[in-house]
């Protein structure tokens, strides 16, 4: 028998992996040319060349208990959190060594160490909605509560006020993402600023520790030259999770690591229970080939040009045929208002057309829509008919 403590992630399956099957089946049907699926923010442009060739050097110039053992610390190589070290440090003046970064797998497994080893059960963590679907089962892995701050809809920066509101004796820590998912939005040092101002002052009230956990797999896809504040030069109780899932096109390696900077709270117990949950959650250490293959290609960049391309022409085709939604400055999606109120009938009617994609309720901000532009440029162009029939055809019932 299933256990009890499984069905409500298996009734709360996410919405966007249903969509991505259901892309698979339709494409069957229909011919994938004919399916426009914006479903899964699956990158679709390839890994730099550099990483397969680091792979093939690798396999022939490192011992195979470097490249396939087990590694001495779960936090990962020394060597190879070194350079994550001085690579950090030389983009953002900050002063990181091995010590203050864990390998871990992908940016999820380092989230759920990161909650594991900072939050007791019973303890409570904001998210800025709209946010990503699977912070609310990190949390219920550990038997923390996730609460979602309400959206600001009109420039889907965090919410300060209402998370000042939202705050109690029980709130162990914060996640924020930028560049978000799902709106594409860049949260600006102004906001950084006054976030950690916020969570200083309600420290100092509640006599407690509160931790920014600062997800980041899409920290290089900004564009037209936006910055994106380093949150650990802003506020001493911050954790960052990183991947190269985006930056370099490897979701399926399942690649990333965490930065505990040392001017934390309880930095050293911290840091020795983040390693521990490495261990205990299952992961163990994160993949050895990919974590040497990650430290040859430090400064190495996937070719973002082509996702820039899409977000243009997405948005000027989406609101030329008359939806509204703000302008993204990173990650590759857009969050587009629902143009009737129910986002989930919208996506249904969606479908009809052949478009797929995923209701704002999925993210806690039901009333929208997301649509991961991570695709070839022809599917942008050629769903841009389909697009306008839609509204056209929601205006139609309207009348």
């Amino acid at each position: 028998m299933t256990a009890k403590s499984m069905m409500p992630y298996v009734e709360g399956n996410s919405a966007i992996r249903a969509m991505f099957e259901e892309g698979a089946r339709m494409a069957a049907l229909y011919g994938k040319e004919n399916v426009y699926d914006f479903s899964l923010g699956n990158p679709s442009v390839p890994a730099p060349d550099e990483v397969n060739q680091a792979i093939h050097d690798i396999l022939e110039e490192e011992h195979t208990l470097l490249v396939h053992g087990y590694n001495q610390s779960n936090s990962g190589y020394e060597d190879v959190r070194r350079t994550v070290a001085e690579h950090l440090n030389e983009l953002h003046g900050t002063n990181f060594t091995s010590e203050n970064i864990i390998m871990t797998v992908g940016a999820a497994s380092g989230l759920n160490v990161a909650i594991k080893a900072l939050v007791d059960p019973g303890e409570e963590i904001l998210a800025f909605a709209p946010y990503f679907v699977e912070y609310g089962n990190y949390a219920k892995n550990h038997g923390a509560q996730l609460r979602a701050v309400p959206a600001d809809t009109v420039t889907f920066q965090p919410n300060l006020d209402a998370m000042k509101e939202m705050i109690t004796a029980k709130t162990r820590a914060v996640i924020i993402n930028s560049p978000n998912n799902p709106t594409g939005v860049v949260y600006s040092e102004d906001t950084i600023k006054k976030l950690a101002a916020a969570l200083k002052e309600k420290q100092e009230e509640l006599g407690t520790e509160i931790y920014i956990i600062s997800d980041e797999p899409y920290r290089e896809l900004a564009y037209d030259g936006v910055n994106v504040p380093y949150v650990t030069k802003y506020y001493d109780n911050t954790v960052v999770g990183y991947s190269w899932s985006k930056s370099l096109s490897l979701p399926g390696e399942r690649i990333g690591y965490l930065v505990f900077p040392s001017e934390m709270a309880d930095f050293d117990n911290a840091i020795q229970a983040a390693n521990i949950a490495n261990r205990v959650l299952g992961y163990v250490n994160a993949p050895t080939l990919i974590q040497r293959t990650a430290a040859r290609c430090i400064k190495c960049k996937a070719d973002i040009e082509a996702y820039d391309r899409n977000r243009k022409a997405l948005y000027e085709g989406l609101t030329d045929a008359g939806y509204e939604c703000v302008f993204p400055e990173g990650a590759f999606y857009l969050f587009v208002k629902s143009p009737i109120d129910d986002d989930v009938e919208f996506c249904a009617k969606a479908k009809e057309h052949h478009i797929l994609v995923v209701p704002g309720k999925s993210f806690a901000c039901p009333g929208y829509v997301r649509i991961a532009y991570c695709v070839s440029h022809d599917t942008i162009v050629n769903s841009m008919p389909a697009f306008a029939e839609l509204m056209k055809e929601i205006k139609e019932d309207k009348e």
